[in-house]
């Protein structure tokens, strides 16, 4: 897997990339399309020490939550570890991950932010609007942002807000009663209230959705065998 010949290779191209790409996230319901049942999970395992990245794809049926279809992609890793920049990190690969894949997916949950991120453009956004495809971010902190605690009962969210500004970047959102909550931010092509009933949809019987807990789960294997091959191949 290459990285693309125009990918950012420092942190003010990087910036300047993401200033660029942060005007054209549509961050609202797309009425004009329905929205069909495939939904794919994406994630990243690193192995910084052997300079390898490996991206995971798992669609799965909104209605049943069977996995449809799986894929993975291994590389290098194409951007230093920058807080905020990740997805120059990681995007070559799920991109790849996601273009191994049979069937166009009808919405991508990433795991990590959308808007909630300092300029707009977290991984799910920067996806969205690369791809043009549907995304949402479902995260496991909040990152730089402020919260209260939402209720107990699954499905009760409260803000996520920006201190500096006070702006909604996104919600605190509990999917299983009395469990930490997940936070959940527009990607692209989505509202947030869309986002948030999408996640609690995917997210029956355990705190994550099952799009994550796949993704996560095939991208670590991917990753075991890759770094077994390279020992065995030296």
């Amino acid at each position: 897997m290459p990285i693309p010949a125009d990918w950012p290779t420092t942190e003010a191209e990087a910036l300047a990339e993401q200033q660029r790409l942060r005007p054209l996230v549509q961050a609202h319901d797309d009425h004009d399309e329905p929205v069909g049942p495939l939904v794919a999970g994406v994630d990243v395992a690193y192995d910084d020490d052997h300079d390898l990245v490996v991206a995971a794809a798992v669609l799965l049926h909104r209605d049943t939550l069977d996995v449809v279809e799986q894929a993975t992609a291994v590389g290098r890793i194409a951007f230093p570890y920058v807080p905020g920049l990740l997805a120059f990190r990681e995007l070559p690969a799920v991109l790849d991950a996601l273009a191994a894949l049979t069937r166009t997916p009808d919405t991508v949950v990433c795991d990590g932010y959308g808007l909630a991120h300092p300029r707009r453009l977290g991984l799910a956004s920067h996806l969205g609007v690369l791809t043009g495809l549907r995304t949402l971010g479902v995260a496991k902190t909040p990152f730089t942002f402020d919260h209260r605690e939402p209720d107990a009962p699954r499905g009760s969210t409260t803000p996520l807000t920006d201190p500096a500004t006070g702006e909604e970047v996104g919600r605190a959102l509990r999917t299983r009663p009395g469990v930490k909550p997940v936070f959940v931010s527009v990607g692209h092509r989505i509202g947030l209230d869309t986002a948030v009933r999408t996640t609690l949809d995917l997210a029956r019987r355990y705190r994550l959705p099952e799009t994550t807990r796949h993704a996560d789960s095939l991208c670590r294997r991917a990753l075991t065998e890759a770094l077994n091959d390279r020992t065995t191949a030296n």
